[in-house]
C-alpha cells in the first residue's frame, strides 16, 4: 500500500485544462484577422458565442466570455 508521499508524487500531473486565474494566451498573426472567439480549432466542450475581439490597437485583448487572451505577433 502507498503511504501519502508516494501517492502524492504518483498523481502529481499538470493541468490541461485553464483556470480563472490563468487563462490560456494564444498568439495570432495578421492573417487571423478579423480575430474571433472562439477561433475555429476550438474544443466543442469549450465553445460560447461567437464574439469579434479588436486587437489591432492594443496588441493584446482578452475574451469576455472565456478569458482567452489573444496577443498579435509582431
Amino acid at each position: 500500500m502507498m503511504n501519502q508521499a508516494e501517492h502524492s508524487e504518483s498523481t502529481n500531473t499538470t493541468a490541461t485544462v485553464p483556470d480563472a486565474l490563468h487563462p490560456p494566451v494564444v498568439v495570432v498573426s495578421k492573417d487571423d484577422l478579423p480575430l474571433h472567439c472562439p477561433m475555429p480549432d476550438a474544443p466543442l466542450w469549450n465553445s460560447h458565442p461567437r464574439v469579434f475581439i479588436a486587437i489591432e490597437e492594443a496588441g493584446e485583448a482578452a475574451c469576455p466570455y472565456c478569458g482567452t487572451v489573444y496577443r498579435l505577433a509582431e
